[in-house]
């Protein structure tokens, strides 16, 4: 039987969601603050923790703060609950770890379906367990290197992955870069907005990516913000412990340079397209440049996604898409992917 540590300054509102939690089968501690809550996580570990934002005392972020720096509570799912529904305070809860969000007021079964989800995942993850399930060898490959500088045991540690839902900022362009982000699994984009609130985007991360080097690299603030275009799982990197592998191991160092190289690449061959090249050609190397990443399986994009990729409306896109599609160089699959069917006359095309 899975226990659950609630702490809720609401004396209502933690006893009805206590007797929920009991009712389906749960063994739940209350607490009334942060600090009692802390002392009671310390007495008896729980399986899973929900807790209050704002509590006298201490609150959930001061509770997160001394989970994670614990080595005993470390790695325990973690969901905040709070009436708060501001996206910079979504923002700084999954910043810190949290593994989900739910606001007040929230049914019965959001309540108990965002507790399965979270046991469910964290039923075979640990910041003890190593993560030798990731479908790329990337990270496995970056912390082999890390544990070759001092310094940096807490990298090979702390695998700890966090679930971010679709649609969710993991960081706003002018924040300041605290981490570096592997994508374990799921797709991210990043965007750039104009003042008339215009989306460009500027990558595209799927599984086994890091991204979110650039700012770190420059040491300045984000200039694009990253949003998960599906559910995903991200691993944290701390910035500090970034930078002094790149200081201590030139291996790694190119292994970046060389990324950054091939993302600035990216972005000058975008650009150079959007400036010179009609839209049919735009959109067919976008395409093919989608295919080449995974050609085994049809582009997975929204249409207005896609057409930010781009730099067109989304209007326009879908009349391209059309034509391509009467021509026989791409097809539709039911759900609404795009399969390219001939590369090489889609390459060899002249627009």
């Amino acid at each position: 039987m899975k226990t659950i540590l609630l702490i809720e300054d609401n004396e209502a509102i933690r006893e009805n969601t206590a007797e929920i939690l009991e009712l389906t089968g749960y063994t739940v501690h209350t607490a009334e603050n942060g600090k009692v809550g802390v002392e009671k996580a310390l007495a008896h570990k729980p399986d899973l923790v929900i807790c209050d934002i704002m509590m006298p005392v201490l609150d959930g972020w001061g509770v997160l703060h001394i989970f994670n720096k614990n080595p005993v509570l470390s790695g325990v799912p973690f969901i905040f609950l709070t009436a708060k529904t501001e996206r910079t305070d979504f923002r700084k809860g999954m910043e810190l770890g949290a593994d989900d969000y739910l606001t007040k007021p929230f049914d019965e079964s959001e309540l108990l379906s965002a507790i399965e989800g979270r046991l469910n995942r964290f039923r075979n993850v640990g910041p003890q367990h190593p993560a030798t399930d990731l479908p790329e060898d990337g990270f496995n490959q970056f912390l082999d290197q890390a544990r070759h500088a001092e310094n940096l045991q807490s990298l090979s540690l702390d695998r700890k992955s966090h679930a971010v839902r679709k649609k969710q900022y993991v960081y706003s362009e002018g924040d300041e870069p605290t981490r570096l982000y592997f994508l374990k699994s799921g797709k991210v984009k990043t965007v750039r907005t104009n003042t008339e609130g215009k989306e460009l985007i500027t990558g595209l991360y799927t599984t086994g990516d890091f991204f979110g080097y650039f700012a770190l690299l420059e040491n300045s603030d984000y200039t694009d913000s990253a949003v998960t275009l599906e559910d995903s799982e991200l691993i944290y990197i701390p910035k500090d412990d970034f930078q002094q592998l790149l200081l201590a191991n030139p291996d790694v160092s190119q292994q970046f340079i060389k990324l950054l190289a091939g993302r600035v690449g990216e972005r000058e061959q975008q650009l150079l397209g959007m400036a010179y090249s009609s839209l049919r050609r735009r959109v067919a190397d976008t395409l093919l440049r989608l295919h080449g990443q995974h050609p085994d399986t049809a582009i997975q994009l929204s249409r207005d996604d896609l057409a930010s990729m781009i730099g067109t409306a989304t209007e326009s896109l879908i009349r391209t898409l059309s034509e391509f599609k009467q021509d026989g160089l791409i097809e539709m699959t039911p759900s609404g992917g795009i399969r390219v069917m001939q590369p090489d006359k889609l390459r060899r095309a002249n627009w």
